[in-house]
């Protein structure tokens, strides 16, 4: 298992047309616990396998410039927009909730995102997309691929991380990602070789499909993470590198949640005030499954909260990890 020491981005060139070439170096990027080659833990998840991952709800400290940075440079719809909150989301498929708190600072130093990622359905979706971002110079702080999948990084005006990526096709990385995932540098080329013409191809936003893929967690202690997310919630540990970062997945997947301890080792959740994650969704496939998960939590003593008692948007209980990031535990179906 090894993790890579922090660098710069390296510059990262995609000749677009007419000889155009642009360079995305952004200075120091932040150090990305994917950067593994990851170790295989054989764990039995209780978890369903059909469990995925919901909108992200994150605080802003002004709405209107987060919208046009969400809508132009990473190309979803705003669904709603009232009461200083807005869904965003492709298609008719909610992805985030922005809350502007004015004046809200970035959570640098504590616990809480580390990034959430938007799942496209094909490749030449994410050469799409990195075209447009190369011909409108949105900065980028990293470029990856993970074996697994083709990832490129940046950052919201507030400082919250976003991962835009695709799988490649399971049957090439299930029963390896332990053995296999890792960070490579990005044959940015051969990506944008997808399309005919990267210069001209037309962007309208992010595709219907689009899906949050996983979300990744500045957590305080990894062994009390593994406890949490793999003994009581019931995710498949399927990497861990030591006490620096774990992944954690149901059915099979790469991983539905990252978690490291970077930036953040000991510390305390966002204070108020901070534009940090309100909560993450972890979406069960029904009730039943839902009130299972809930059962395990009530015996281990772990509180949870209706999701309307301290002001969350979504429906269903909300709990929190030990290093104090919330999670709505949603239902995919109503029950009867």
């Amino acid at each position: 298992m090894r993790l890579r020491p922090p660098a710069r981005v390296e510059p990262v060139s995609g000749t677009l047309a007419d000889g155009m070439d642009v360079d995305t170096t952004t200075g120091e990027a932040p150090r990305d616990p994917e950067e593994l080659d990851a170790a295989a833990v054989a764990t039995t998840a209780e978890i369903a396998a059909d469990t995925a991952m919901g909108p992200v709800h994150l605080t802003v400290s002004d709405l209107g410039r987060s919208l046009g940075f969400y809508r132009e440079a990473i190309g979803l719809d705003v669904l709603e927009q009232v009461d200083g909150r807005a869904r965003l989301g492709a298609g008719d498929r909610e992805l985030l909730l922005l809350v502007e708190e004015a004046g809200a600072r970035p959570a640098h130093g504590y616990t809480g995102l580390y990034h959430f990622a938007l799942l496209l359905p094909e490749r030449p979706d994410l050469a799409r997309w990195l075209a447009h971002v190369l011909r409108d110079r949105v900065p980028l702080v990293g470029l990856s691929d993970h074996f697994v999948s083709e990832a490129i990084y940046l950052s919201d005006p507030d400082g919250h991380g976003i991962e835009i990526y695709w799988d490649r096709p399971r049957d090439v990385w299930e029963g390896q990602v332990g053995s296999r995932m890792t960070t490579m540098r990005l044959d940015v080329d051969d990506l944008l070789g997808e399309l005919d013409d990267p210069a001209s191809e037309p962007f309208d936003g992010l595709p219907v499909g689009t899906v949050m893929g996983h979300v990744h967690l500045k957590v305080a202690s990894i062994a009390e993470t593994v406890a949490f997310y793999r003994d009581l919630l019931g995710f498949g540990l399927t990497a861990q590198l030591g006490p620096q970062a774990a992944f954690f997945a149901a059915g099979g997947y790469h991983h539905h949640l990252g978690s490291n301890v970077w930036e953040s080792a000991g510390a305390a959740a966002p204070p108020p005030g901070a534009a940090a994650l309100r909560h993450a969704t972890i979406v069960l496939p029904d009730a039943v499954e839902r009130d299972r998960v809930l059962r395990r939590l009530e015996h281990a003593g772990v509180p949870w909260r209706e999701s309307g008692e301290s002001g969350e948007s979504g429906e269903g209980p909300v709990v929190s990890d030990p290093s104090g990031n919330a999670l709505l535990l949603a239902s995919a179906t109503r029950s009867e």
